[in-house]
């Protein structure tokens, strides 16, 4: 959007139940308070959701807050561009940049992905996410996954992870498995883990160790991909991030929205890094723009809506291991009745 014009903008939080508890280093989650940001103007609308980063505190009445705070420049129509000085990144302004596209695309008559300058989406591969358990626990629900082709496994550092490991590679021989740490462990610990990794034909080591530590990992050689989750918020830890990781994995809660997404990912690939894109546990409609940045992506995370108890319509689409986003809903123009 190259000219702004005044905008009517609604936002709320609606509260969303996981079908079982999450758990991950330092965090159990059972529901999640998304928000919802619609904007319309002269009888189109587009709307974006966001969960926010827990780690950041972020909460569905804090990010509510920050909407409200600039209401007024909002309204008084605002591009994407603008957006970027206004809010900070974070699920605030994802929230409101998902909706921007999603209202470009509802009155330009152009999909998002063609707004994006990228092809037609294509369907992706993505992992399913196992919350840490017990090792016998988190075997048996790889064990039922049958149609699964790739699996994400949280580790927490408390002793088990080996087992964890162990079992879900014997649950699930022919899999693609990456492990997720989220901070849990320092330099010594990820050593001390690699050998299992290895033997396990673990392909992905996302986020050993806590932000700011991150130059501990310096000359780990590790021959299992590094991948940067929390210490890899926008654009501008790229460059720092680019001597010590591999893969640069992109949530848009993070990054602040689709538009610095897209950033991340180019930039990434310019630093030669390998580009993930994931999820805070969202609906189909936080889905449909984290799948525009799943086109850039060697590794898709886009499983959230799999997680809860009930999802949007229209829904994301899970067969045989791969995510299809919906022929219509976030990002696609309405067809107008003939």
């Amino acid at each position: 959007m190259s000219v702004a014009t005044p905008l009517s903008l609604s936002a709320g939080i609606e509260p969303v139940r996981l079908k079982t508890p999450f758990r991950i280093t330092g965090h159990v989650m059972d529901k999640v308070d998304l928000v919802v940001c619609t904007l319309a103007r002269a009888g189109h609308r587009g709307r974006g959701e966001a969960t926010g980063v827990y780690y950041h505190a972020e909460t569905g009445a804090s990010m509510l807050a920050q909407i409200e705070a600039v209401r007024a420049r909002i309204e008084q129509g605002i591009t994407r561009e603008e957006l970027q000085a206004l809010l900070p990144a974070g699920g605030a302004r994802n929230a409101v940049d998902c909706a921007l596209w999603d209202l470009e695309a509802q009155e330009s008559g152009q999909p998002a992905w063609k707004l994006a300058g990228l092809s037609e989406p294509s369907d992706l591969l993505t992992t399913f996410t196992l919350g840490a358990d017990t090792p016998e626990a988190m075997g048996a629900k790889a064990a039922g996954l049958t149609q699964v082709r790739a699996l994400k496994l949280k580790l927490i550092g408390d002793g088990l992870d080996a087992g964890r490991v162990r079992a879900v590679r014997a649950a699930a021989p022919g899999v693609w498995i990456g492990v997720d740490a989220n901070q849990a462990f320092d330099r010594a610990g990820t050593e001390a883990l690699l050998p299992t990794l290895i033997e396990e034909k673990v392909s992905l080591l996302e986020q050993p160790c806590r932000i700011g530590a991150d130059d501990s990992l310096t000359g780990l050689n590790s021959p299992i991909p590094l991948a940067a989750d929390e210490s890899a918020q926008t654009s501008a830890d790229i460059p720092r991030l680019a001597a010590i990781y591999d893969v640069i994995n992109i949530k848009l809660d993070k990054s602040g929205g689709l538009t610095e997404g897209l950033k991340m990912a180019r930039l990434a690939r310019e630093h030669g890094l390998g580009v993930m894109v994931g999820n805070m546990v969202g609906t189909s409609l936080s889905c449909g723009p984290a799948a525009i940045v799943g086109q850039l992506c060697d590794v898709v995370d886009l499983d959230g809506p799999w997680h809860l108890s009930a999802d949007r319509d229209p829904a994301a689409i899970y067969q045989n291991g791969y995510l299809a986003c919906p022929p219509r809903g976030w990002g696609l123009p309405e067809r107008k009745a003939a």
